[in-house]
C-alpha cells in the first residue's frame, strides 16, 4: 500500500501549536515533536466510525485494548506483560509529572541526564522535588551516560532516575551494556527507574533495535515504563498514554497520586490507540523508511558546514545540532530571520544547541535546509 508522505497539508488555521508558535506563516516550524503527515488511514477510519456514533460520554478502555497493547509490545519488542500492569494516562507529560510526585516526596530529588526533553527538568520542580542533572558525555562516536558523574551526583535524597529511551534529543538507541549498567546503578542506590520510551517505534538505523529497559534482567521490579502510540502514529493531540508497572507497590503508589487529579483518557484517544496497534503496521513501516531518508538528507546537507556539528540520529525524527561555532547569541532566533523555526537547546539544558524536527514532506525539508544554508552563508 502506498502512503502519501510527500503530500503537503496546510495546518495554518487548525490551532496547531507547532504552526502557531511564530505567528509568521513564512516560517517553517521544525521545533516541537509532531509530524506534518496525515496519520495512518486505519486510525482516521476508526475515528470517523467513533465520531459518527454521536455520543462521547465518559469512556473506559475498549475491552480488547489491554490485550492489544500486550500483543504489540510482545511483537515489537519481545516484552511480555500482564494487562493488569497497565495504568492509563491522558498524556506522557502528565505521566512524567505524576511519577515525579509518586516516587519522591517533597524536598527529595530526582536524577536525570542532560540534554533532555524539557519536561524531565520541569516535572520534579512542579511538584517541589529537586531536579538533579548530570551531562551526557560525547565519547567521540556517540553520546553516553557518564556513570562516574552520576555517582558523584546521587545523594541520600535521590529517589528516582528519569530516563529517556530512545533518547530525546540526541537520538541514541541505548545498548544492552548501557542499560545493564543503569539498572545496576539504580539498584545500588535504591532508585525507582522511570523510563520514557515514547519513541521506541521510531528506530531509524537498520542495525539497531529497541530494548525495553524494564525487560533487562532485575529491572522489572524497580521500573515504571511510560509509553504512547502518539509519536509513532502522529496523534499527540488525541491524548492517550500509559505506564507499565509490574511491581504492585509502585503501581499502587502511582494510582494513589493520580486519584482525583488526573482525568481519564478520552474516547478518541482510546479509539486511535487501538486502531494504531491493531492495523497500523504497514503505515508505520513506510513512515520509518521515509524518516530514515529525511534523516540522511539533513545530515548530508548540513555536514559541509563547519559552523554546525550535526549528531547522527539512530532513532526519533529529531536531529541534535551543536551550533556554538556560529558565534551568535541565539542560534534559534538567528535562523528564524531566515524562515526556519528550530528548537533552542536551552530548555534541554544545552544552550547553544538546536533540535531540528525533520518529520515533514521532503520538499518542505529541502526548503528549510536551503534556508539554514543561506543563514550560514550570511555569517561569512
Amino acid at each position: 500500500m502506498h502512503f502519501e508522505f510527500d503530500k503537503i497539508i496546510n495546518r495554518l488555521g487548525t490551532s496547531s501549536s507547532k504552526w502557531n508558535k511564530y505567528n509568521r506563516p513564512e516560517i517553517i516550524p521544525m521545533w516541537v515533536a509532531d509530524m506534518d503527515f496525515e496519520t495512518a488511514p486505519c486510525i482516521k477510519s476508526a475515528l470517523l466510525d467513533r465520531i459518527n456514533h454521536g455520543i462521547y460520554g465518559y469512556t473506559e478502555p475498549p475491552k480488547e485494548l489491554p490485550s492489544t497493547v500486550a500483543q504489540y509490545l510482545k511483537t515489537e519488542f519481545n516484552w511480555s506483560i500482564d494487562t493488569d500492569w497497565i495504568v492509563w494516562l491522558p498524556s506522557l507529560v502528565v505521566g512524567l509529572n505524576i511519577v515525579s510526585r509518586a516516587f519522591a516526596d517533597e524536598g527529595e530529588a530526582i536524577l536525570s541526564n542532560t540534554p533532555i526533553y524539557p519536561p524531565f527538568l520541569s516535572a520534579p520542580i512542579n511538584g517541589d522535588r529537586e531536579a538533579i542533572t548530570t551531562p551526557l558525555m560525547w565519547d567521540g562516536t556517540k553520546w553516553a551516560m557518564d556513570f562516574d558523574s552520576l555517582e558523584k551526583s546521587v545523594t541520600n535524597k535521590t529517589k528516582a532516575f528519569l530516563f529517556c529511551s530512545p533518547h530525546n534529543p540526541t537520538g541514541r538507541v541505548w545498548d544492552i551494556h548501557e542499560l545493564n549498567a543503569l539498572v545496576n546503578f539504580c539498584h545500588k542506590h535504591n532508585l525507582t527507574l522511570i523510563s520514557d520510551e515514547i519513541h521506541a517505534g521510531l528506530i531509524l538505523d537498520k542495525d539497531k533495535s529497541h530494548t525495553v529497559t524494564a525487560n533487562i534482567p532485575d529491572a522489572a521490579d524497580i521500573s515504571v515504563t511510560l509509553l504512547s502510540a502518539s509519536k509513532t502514529f502522529n496523534m499527540p493531540g488525541l491524548g492517550c498514554a500509559y505506564a507499565i508497572v509490574k511491581n504492585p507497590i509502585l503501581r499502587n503508589k502511582l494510582k494513589k497520586i493520580m486519584d482525583g487529579i488526573v482525568h481519564h483518557v478520552g474516547a478518541l484517544g482510546y479509539t486511535a490507540t487501538l486502531a494504531a496497534y491493531k492495523d497500523g503496521k504497514s503505515w508505520h513501516n513506510a513512515l520509518v523508511d521515509y524518516l530514515r531518508l529525511n534523516r540522511d538528507h539533513v545530515e548530508n546537507s548540513l555536514a559541509p558546514h563547519t559552523q554546525l556539528k550535526t549528531y547522527h540520529s539512530e532513532a526519533t525524527y529529531l536531529t541534535w545540532i551543536d551550533a556554538r561555532q556560529m558565534n551568535v547569541e541565539n542560534p534559534s532566533e538567528y535562523f528564524e530571520n531566515f524562515g526556519v523555526g528550530i528548537y533552542d537547546g536551552t530548555p534541554f539544558g544545552a544552550p547553544g544547541f538546536l533540535r531540528l524536527n525533520f518529520a515533514c514532506p521532503r520538499v518542505m525539508l529541502s526548503e528549510a535546509l536551503s534556508r539554514i544554508q543561506r543563514g550560514l552563508d550570511a555569517l561569512g
